[in-house]
């Protein structure tokens, strides 16, 4: 079955080029960027996938994001995403890791000199400054929408990203996962007052980092 869809694979690239040589003997323009036509195909079909989807994204918001939107959107069928890009889980995280970036970019430089309980309340406090203060990131995390968010906290890559900000040694998983979700449920439901929030922070999440 392997040596069959490789075949099948083979004979539609064949005829692709067949078809691009004709089109340019016949005098018409073809993209010479295309990403299912030679350079570094896999790198410049992901990076492809992975930008329309984002697109997708802050279209519709993170929750609404469909695998047939995206075929349709980069012209190629689910089974080449897949093949080039990953299944919507690994996707939906290369979306975040771009959407994300200068959030993250933002508190590091925050939290560069900072360590332990001081360094958590810090990148949690202007994570917080910065998701609200972005529409698109408020879009891509359905904030404004209030749409079903059950996935977005289990991401490994926001948990990654938070041991990352926070310091937490990689050995604490669990503390990872409860920051996402701290900064998730004052992002969705703000208390209103940033220094009020602040103080709760201290309080109630700092003691568990001391």
């Amino acid at each position: 079955m392997r040596h069959t869809c490789m075949n099948v694979e083979m004979y539609c690239q064949i005829c692709l080029r067949i078809e691009t040589i004709r089109m340019l003997c016949r005098g018409v323009s073809v993209v010479r960027d295309d990403w299912l036509i030679g350079g570094e195909r896999r790198t410049a079909a992901a990076d492809r996938i992975y930008a329309a989807a984002t697109d997708l994204v802050l279209r519709d918001g993170l929750e609404a994001f469909d695998m047939d939107a995206l075929a349709a959107r980069v012209h190629c069928s689910r089974a080449t995403i897949y093949r080039y890009a990953g299944g919507k889980a690994q996707i939906r995280d290369a979306v975040l890791l771009r959407l994300a970036a200068r959030i993250v970019d933002s508190v590091r430089r925050a939290v560069k000199d900072l360590s332990g309980a001081e360094r958590v309340v810090k990148a949690i406090t202007v994570a917080l400054e910065h998701i609200r203060s972005d529409p698109m990131r408020q879009m891509m995390m359905g904030l404004s929408a209030g749409r079903d968010l059950t996935e977005l906290p289990s991401s490994p890559v926001l948990s990654r990203l938070a041991a990352d900000l926070t310091g937490i040694t990689d050995d604490d998983p669990q503390a990872a996962q409860w920051i996402v979700r701290v900064v998730m449920s004052l992002a969705v439901w703000p208390i209103g007052d940033s220094e009020v929030e602040h103080q709760i922070v201290q309080r109630f999440v700092a003691p568990a980092f001391t």
